[in-house]
């Protein structure tokens, strides 16, 4: 069976490991039953078709006849028994002649040897046939389960304005403002945008918002694919996926970005080498001239200086600036993408979650530039307090529309908000009405001298636009378990030094702090300061190179990693990931959990796979939580979550009755919770008083130096 087993690998490499399985398995079960490579083909053929498109029927036949070989060596494949060879002519004549005394020679001729052991027995091959076609019922059965499922995908159609249409066809189309009138989208079988309408005028910059799931995302991709059309004229950058590393510096894969520029650049390299060679064409230096002059026009020399400027700006130190593209994580290489695009400025811009890679030094420098912005800018994010900051417009997703609205996020809500109660006081008063008119003609239907005013009734109510009653978005509520308290210290470092080998520089040293049921911590600092090796030293999971880690013996955390997606089985539903990790409960208490994280319903018994990335995280914080840990130790828990989850965690994070140490860059939350802030940089570890506005100060402060300095 392992000759087969190598056999089928090497002829289909790419065969998934579950159809594999189950090819042998039923070459293993079948292996006495089948009489040739026919049967073979009946019993895998179809499945090998599945893992391989590029072998014809021949081929499979083939490959099902050298399998039946080695499982079988010595039985003969195809034929009908052993045969004579002959090596002369035969006469029959004459052998039928002496036919009594050569009857074996003359059949060894034309019949087949047959052994009467092998003659069919007609019970035991019905009940042979029968358990074949359970066996290949069984089979299609699992193949159905394990051949590639559909893929899903986004698609997306709008009805095109014809007199934009035209001038588009001709070239005449120079509108700057960009208007996607009654579009769809849906994703699979689910509709996520339906007659929607979406106005971009030049030069704003909006927010889209709305819940986890609901298609902001993938918005984003049908206008930068160009599912969605818009003027042609019109430059996109969409930042989704970070920069490919090689040796490109990080500074140069910038200025890569500026095309005119580079073009220009090239071309003075040319002239200036034939001149220099000795060429006598005199229009070369007319044309370096001219090449001269476009580049004093589009500022060439002032680019390096704007790119360091962004990357400075994104993190990127001097000497960073230099290094090769390849050295950098990948969180890095994205900021390099983010870069890209500010320093490119295209018409229009989209980001999605453009503040999950960053540090909030970072994001006060990306809130204070995009502010200035020259272009057209769409930007999907949940941090509040970024919402607040940059966008003139939001635009927000809902029941399978967009509905605009002027100003920030603040603005956004109380216009939203007064928006409802209007029509919910407009939804009452005609229901009021309606009941009204609805009395007085069930009162006089019947009445012969009110006929006619009833009739005028009936007709009113008729023609009366029907209103739907308002559908509020449920509220998001998190629930945190129950702790019993415990009496301190709780968590204590003392004199906690921390480097990861004798060759690397110390992260921190001299570490003094302490932590108790009571605190809501937050670890602010640069990225790469040690936030993330802090919480480990915390937890245990890493122990400090010098000092001292004191812990409550019954303290039990709770950790939420900023991976914490990449943890998650993607293959099961909600409630058997639970089940796996919490074996021996009611299904009742997995959806219970589930349920206070708002993961219910049907929701729960979608592959996880399925899930927003807002959804994968509350299931994240239901696993977490299902330990009952009563210290939490959360490492950027809103990432992935929307403005209205991140406004639940906060408020559950405040009833919560043990100890919380969190690192965040959402400004929001970080004020909703915090009662002490812990500041990693140059080499330690402070509490500063003050929280999180003294803490804002001081980075403002370091901006502005470093904008001076340039």
């Amino acid at each position: 069976m392992t000759e087969c087993s190598d056999y089928i690998k090497n002829i289909f490499p790419s065969i998934d490991e579950d159809l594999k399985q189950y090819v042998e398995g039923v070459l293993r079960n079948g292996v006495d039953d089948f009489e040739d490579s026919d049967e073979v083909y009946d019993a895998i053929g179809e499945v090998l078709h599945e893992v391989s498109t590029d072998k014809s029927e021949a081929d499979i036949k083939h490959i099902c006849n050298e399998l039946l070989t080695m499982l079988r060596p010595g039985k003969v494949v195809k034929g009908n028994g052993n045969m004579k060879i002959l090596d002369a002519p035969v006469h029959l004549a004459s052998m039928a002649g002496n036919l009594e005394t050569n009857v074996d020679e003359i059949k060894s001729i034309w019949v087949a040897q047959r052994d009467d052991s092998l003659k069919v027995n007609a019970r035991k091959l019905e009940k042979a046939e029968a358990k074949l076609q359970e066996k290949q019922e069984k089979r299609t059965k699992e193949v159905k389960s394990i051949v590639v499922p559909k893929l899903q995908s986004a698609t997306a159609s709008q009805v095109v304005n014809k007199k934009e249409s035209k001038m588009e066809a001709k070239g005449n189309n120079r509108a700057q403002d960009i208007r996607i009138e009654n579009f769809d989208i849906a994703y699979g079988d689910r509709v996520l945008l339906q007659g929607a309408d979406l106005m971009l005028a030049f030069g704003r910059r909006y927010g889209l918002v709305g819940r986890n799931g609901l298609g902001k995302s993938t918005l984003l991709k049908m206008i930068s694919s160009g599912q969605l059309r818009i003027p042609s004229h019109i430059s996109i950058l969409h930042v989704e996926q970070e920069v490919t590393g090689d040796d490109t510096l990080a500074i140069d894969s910038v200025l890569e970005c500026d095309i005119l520029r580079q073009t220009l650049l090239e071309r003075e390299k040319e002239i200036s080498i034939a001149i220099n060679a000795g060429s006598t064409d005199p229009d070369l230096n007319t044309q370096l001239n001219e090449v001269y002059a476009q580049l004093q026009n589009i500022e060439a020399d002032k680019a390096p200086a704007r790119a360091s400027i962004i990357l400075n700006g994104l993190g990127f130190s001097f000497e960073q600036q230099q290094n090769p593209t390849r050295t950098f994580s990948g969180g890095w290489r994205m900021r390099l993408a983010l870069a890209r695009a500010l320093f490119s400025r295209p018409d229009l811009l989209l980001l999605d979650e453009p503040t999950n890679m960053l540090d909030i030094k970072a994001i006060i420098w990306l809130e204070n530039y995009l502010q200035l912005w020259p272009t057209t800018l769409l930007v999907v994010s949940h941090d509040r307090n970024f919402l607040e900051t940059v966008p003139t417009d939001i635009l927000h997703l809902h029941s399978q529309r967009i509905d605009a609205y002027r100003g920030n996020y603040e603005q956004f809500e109380k216009t939203k908000n007064e928006k409802i109660k209007n029509q919910q006081r407009e939804y009452e008063a005609q229901m009021q009405q309606r009941q009204h008119v609805q009395e007085f003609i069930d009162r006089f239907r019947y009445n012969a001298n009110r006929a006619a005013l009833v009739q005028s009734k009936i007709k009113m109510l008729e023609k009366m636009p029907e209103l739907k009653p308002i559908v509020k978005e449920p509220e998001v509520v998190l629930r945190l378990p129950e702790t019993e308290p415990l009496s301190p210290p709780i968590l204590q470092l003392d004199e906690a030094s921390f480097r990861y080998s004798a060759d690397n520089r110390l992260i921190f040293s001299n570490v003094n702090l302490g932590a108790t049921m009571e605190s809501r911590i937050c670890i602010v600092g640069d990225n790469g300061a040690g936030k993330t090796t802090l919480l480990k030293i915390i937890m245990g999971i890493l122990t400090p190179t010098s000092g001292m880690r004191h812990v409550h013996r019954n303290l039990k955390f709770g950790y939420f990693s900023q991976h914490h997606v990449d943890q998650l089985n993607m293959n099961v539903n909600s409630v058997e990931l639970l089940q796996q990790q919490y074996p021996g409960k009611p299904i009742e208490e997995y959806r219970r959990q589930l349920g206070s994280f708002g993961v219910s319903g049907d929701l729960a018994l979608q592959t996880v796979s399925s899930l927003s990335g807002g959804q994968k995280s509350r299931v994240a914080f239901a696993s977490m939580c299902m330990g009952r840990p009563n210290f939490l130790v959360l490492d950027e828990p809103t990432n992935h979550l929307d403005i209205e989850t991140i406004e639940a965690l906060g408020k559950a994070i405040t009833k919560y009755t043990g100890g919380v140490v969190l690192v965040s860059h959402d400004e929001r939350l970080i004020r909703m919770v915090t009662n002490e802030l812990w500041v990693c940089g140059a080499g330690s570890v402070k509490s500063i008083e003050g929280g999180f506005d003294e803490y804002r100060k001081i980075v403002e402060q370091e901006l502005e130096a470093a904008a001076q300095s340039k």
